[in-house]
């Protein structure tokens, strides 16, 4: 069976008049007959028992007459919801964010996409660096916000700026008179950072390692929320990707632009190659991509 010769069946046993039918579908009279006896030879025997002045269906045609309901109800549904999906009058996205993102920079983005597509729903995995690679990569996701991969992968990544890191300090601390700071002066501190396997720990112990310098872990923390208010309580120092600079001076710390030297990474949007993007996932990449993030 087919959509046309389901759709001509039911114009003509609705109306039981081929002539009724023919004018409702736009069809000549030898078009319409022939679409139903097609229908009819498909499946096997007669829908319609008919003379030169009545029109009746069959039993089997009133068996069909329910079903045949349902699957052009079915069937205009599912066009429409494609259509309004395509449109982005409806649909859903998601993504995973490092938390740092997401909870600084991605409410405001979101607020833009809310306002153009206000019937698409958006789904936000707040996790770390690590696991959003992991959710785009297997396909969890559409889309990932997070540090350029240090090491060769297979997902396509999409720079949007360039992240700098900061030094975080206590408001009551003699630093925390300074605006600016080198890494020498701060790692004199007893340093607060985050647990391995974090990429922000290890992007740290990286470039020192680079420069014949060692992060003097003392404290450490899953969260960069509790690191914050570590900080900001006086037990130590930090150093934290610029983004969440609004959040550490939130929780009570105080911030300097870090130099010698300067550590940063590209934030960007990953994807996976060949796996083409929804409509809804489109759109807020595209938002993403326009963004301005030179006041960062």
């Amino acid at each position: 069976m087919t959509i046309k010769q389901i759709r001509a069946f039911l114009a003509v046993a609705q109306s039981l008049s081929f002539a009724v039918a023919c004018e409702r579908l736009h069809l000549s009279q030898s078009a319409l007959s022939l679409t139903i006896k097609a229908l009819e030879e498909g499946l096997g025997g007669r829908l319609f028992s008919r003379n030169t002045r009545n029109v009746a269906l069959t039993p089997e045609g009133e068996s069909l007459l329910p079903l045949a309901r349902r699957l052009i109800a079915d069937w205009d549904n599912a066009e429409d919801e494609m259509r309004q999906r395509f449109s982005l009058q409806r649909g859903r996205v998601t993504l995973a964010a490092m938390p740092s993102f997401a909870g600084n920079l991605l409410p405001p983005i979101l607020k833009t996409f809310r306002a153009r597509y206000p019937n698409v729903s958006v789904t936000v995995n707040d996790v770390i660096n690590e696991q959003v690679l992991e959710m785009v990569r297997d396909r969890q996701v559409e889309l990932g916000v997070a540090f350029e991969p240090m090491q060769n992968t297979s997902l396509s990544f999409t720079p949007l700026y360039m992240d700098r890191f900061v030094a975080v300090v206590p408001q009551d601390s003699p630093l925390a008179a300074r605006t600016e700071i080198d890494w020498q002066t701060l790692l004199h501190e007893p340093f607060i950072t985050l647990q391995r396997p974090s990429t922000v720990r290890v992007m740290l112990e990286e470039h020192l390692q680079a420069r014949g310098r060692k992060l003097p872990v003392e404290f450490e923390s899953h969260q960069l929320a509790t690191v914050g208010r570590m900080v900001a309580s006086g037990l130590g120092v930090s150093a934290v990707p610029a983004l969440c600079a609004e959040q550490m001076q939130e929780l009570g710390a105080r911030c300097l632009t870090l130099h010698e030297p300067v550590v940063e990474r590209a934030i960007g949007v990953l994807t996976e190659p060949g796996n083409e993007l929804s409509a809804a996932a489109q759109a807020l990449f595209d938002i993403l991509r326009s963004e301005d993030f030179a006041s960062l």
